[in-house]
C-alpha cells in the first residue's frame, strides 16, 4: 500500500509569505517607475491632505527607504523565505522569527493603537499610512507563522494554572501604571484645557487638532490595552475564562501571549531609545534648547515612559513564558510562591 505524504505544515504560511513579498516588491518597483498609488508624503511635507496623500503625486522621486530601500528589504525576506522552505533548520527558523520581528517593528503597532481609534472617532487621517502598518503587521504575522511552522515541535505548556513569581506580577503592575500615569493623565490634563508640562502654544495646537472624541480615544486606548498586561499573570492568562465560549478552562497557547507581548515590548523599547536618541542629536545640534525641553518637560517624559514600558512589559513576558514552560519546575523559579 502506497504510503501518502501529509501535507507540509509549512507550505500554507510559506505561500502566504510569497504572496506578500511579491505584493510588497512590486509596488515598491511601480514607486521607482513613478506610480504614486498607495504612496503618502505626509511625513515629508507640509501639505496638510491626509487623505490624498500630502501631495503624493507630487513627488518626482519618492526616499531611498520607501524605494530602493525598501526594495532590497523585500529582496531580503525572499531570500529568509526561500532558505526556510528549502533548507528547513534552527537557522532558518530564526531568520524567520527575526523577519517577522523586523516588519511588526517597523509597522509600529503602537502608532496603530493610537491613530485608529483617532479615525474612526473622526480626526482626519493618513489611511495610506494607516493601511501600510496594517499591511505589514500581517506580513509579520506571516512569517512568525512560518517560523512557528517550519521550527521544531515544541512540548506542551504546563498543564493547569502556575502562579507567577512575585517579581514578575511587580512589573506586570509597573507596566500597567505608566501608560496611566505617564500618558492618560497628562492626555486628560490637555484635553481638559490645563496646561500642564506643556507651553500654552503647544496646547493651543492639541485644542486646534483634537475633537472632544479623538482626545478621549487617545487617552484611554493605550492605557486600556495595557491592561491586557495582566493577563501574563493571571489565571486567565494561562487558562481561557469562562466567558471565553467552547474554550473555557483549555490552557491557552503560550505563544499566543509571549509573541504579540514580546512584539509590543520590542517595539516600545525601540520607539523610546530612538526617540530620546533623536532628542539628544537636536540639542546637541543646537536644534532644540534645553529651555524648550523644560517647557515641554511632560513631552519629553513621555519618551521615558515608552522605554520604562517596553521594559516593564519584557520582563513579564519573560517571566511569564518561564512560568509556563513544561521544562521548568516551579523550585527553579525565584520568588514562584503564592503572592
Amino acid at each position: 500500500m502506497a504510503v501518502v505524504e501529509k501535507p507540509s505544515r509549512t507550505r500554507p504560511w510559506a505561500l502566504a509569505c510569497v504572496v506578500f513579498v511579491a505584493a510588497a516588491v512590486a509596488q515598491r518597483l511601480y514607486w521607482i517607475a513613478g506610480g504614486r498609488w498607495g504612496y503618502t508624503a505626509c511625513d515629508r511635507t507640509e501639505l496638510v491632505d491626509p487623505a490624498g496623500g500630502c501631495g503624493a503625486d507630487q513627488v518626482v522621486t519618492v526616499p531611498f527607504w520607501s524605494g530602493w530601500g525598501a526594495l532590497g528589504v523585500g529582496v531580503g525576506l525572499a531570500v529568509v523565505l526561500g532558505c526556510t522552505v528549502r533548507f528547513p533548520g534552527k537557522w532558518a527558523t530564526a531568520g524567520s522569527w527575526a523577519a517577522a520581528a523586523l516588519l511588526l517593528v517597523v509597522a509600529f503597532p503602537l502608532h496603530l493603537v493610537f491613530e485608529v481609534p483617532a479615525a474612526l472617532a473622526g480626526r482626519p487621517s493618513d489611511w495610506r499610512d494607516l493601511g501600510a502598518r496594517l499591511v505589514l503587521v500581517a506580513g509579520g504575522v506571516l512569517f512568525a507563522g512560518l517560523a512557528n511552522a517550519s521550527g521544531p515541535r515544541r512540548g506542551p505548556v504546563a498543564a493547569g494554572y502556575r502562579p507567577v513569581p512575585r517579581w514578575t506580577r511587580r512589573w506586570a503592575y509597573v507596566a500597567v501604571a505608566l501608560p496611566v500615569v505617564g500618558w492618560a493623565v497628562p492626555h486628560a490634563l490637555w484635553v481638559l484645557g490645563m496646561p500642564v508640562g506643556i507651553s500654552e502654544r503647544a496646547l493651543n495646537d492639541i485644542e486646534r487638532d483634537l475633537s472632544t472624541p479623538t482626545g478621549v480615544a487617545i487617552t484611554l486606548v493605550p492605557p486600556l490595552a495595557g491592561l491586557l498586561v495582566l493577563g501574563l499573570v493571571q489565571r486567565w492568562g494561562q487558562q481561557f475564562p469562562f466567558w471565553v465560549p467552547g474554550l473555557h478552562g483549555r490552557q491557552v497557547p503560550r505563544r499566543l501571549a509571549v509573541i504579540p507581548a514580546g512584539v509590543v515590548a520590542l517595539t516600545l523599547v525601540t520607539y523610546g531609545v530612538l526617540s530620546i536618541a533623536v532628542l539628544v542629536g537636536e540639542l546637541l545640534a543646537g536644534d532644540t534648547r534645553w529651555s524648550d525641553v523644560w517647557d515641554g518637560w511632560a513631552v519629553t517624559a513621555t519618551l521615558l515612559v515608552f522605554l520604562g514600558w517596553g521594559v516593564s512589559l519584557a520582563v513579564t513576558t519573560t517571566g511569564y513564558a518561564l512560568t509556563t514552560s513544561a521544562k521548568t519546575s516551579m523550585t527553579d523559579l525565584p520568588g514562584s510562591e503564592h503572592p
